[in-house]
């Protein structure tokens, strides 16, 4: 529990990162963010700590306080602007786990990547020329390019403009709490107010 996933959003409500209850509890309790409730009430640390536990809760010597799932940082406002890590789980998020020659959306123990210009011909390893292939297309490419192989890509490799935290989260949310946050379009549709003219 202590090392599970709270979502941290700068003074804006933007997400801006990913932390442990453990460094969230610090954060609330130093005073540098704020806990936020399913109906976007703000709490500092004593207030939090006076709620009622739920399920999801720690228990101290002297009491048990509710596991927060949100913070909103109190003087943070800008946004992260790390760059995205070259991986092979990027790269198969980058192309939603779809073979780039087949189209065939795979599990990712079915996928593997491929060099589009092949290393052999002075292709390098990097964004712009990996991508992710089925096992048959890699076999049928080998060490051709796809135009020597008589294949086609489906879209152009390019470097990815997301951050993980927000690729990730956006493909699966861990906690309910996270939505509104994380689906700005979607809670503003279901969020506003209905007038009756």
């Amino acid at each position: 529990m202590i090392n599970s996933a709270v979502l941290v959003l700068n003074r804006y409500y933007q997400p801006v990162h990913v932390t442990s209850v453990k460094r969230a509890f610090s954060l609330l309790y130093q005073g540098v963010a704020k806990a936020i409730d399913q109906q976007y009430r703000l709490y500092e640390f004593a207030d939090w700590a006076a709620l009622s536990a739920t399920n999801d809760c720690i228990t101290t010597i002297n009491r048990t306080i509710r596991v927060p799932r949100v913070l909103v940082l109190s003087a943070y406002d800008h946004l992260p602007r790390g760059r995205v890590r070259f991986s092979r789980l990027n790269i198969y998020a980058r192309d939603a786990d779809t073979c780039q020659y087949c189209g065939k959306n795979l599990p990712r123990s079915e996928l593997n990547l491929d060099h589009v210009m092949p290393r052999t011909q002075g292709g390098k390893t990097t964004w712009e020329n990996v991508v992710c292939s089925c096992v048959p297309c890699n076999l049928k490419k080998g060490g051709r390019t796809p135009e020597q192989a008589d294949m086609r890509l489906l879209k152009k490799p390019v470097r990815p403009r997301w951050t993980p935290l927000f690729r990730g989260a956006s493909r699966k949310v861990t906690y309910q709490e996270w939505l509104p946050f994380l689906h700005l379009a979607d809670a503003s549709y279901w969020n506003v107010e209905l007038l009756d003219e």
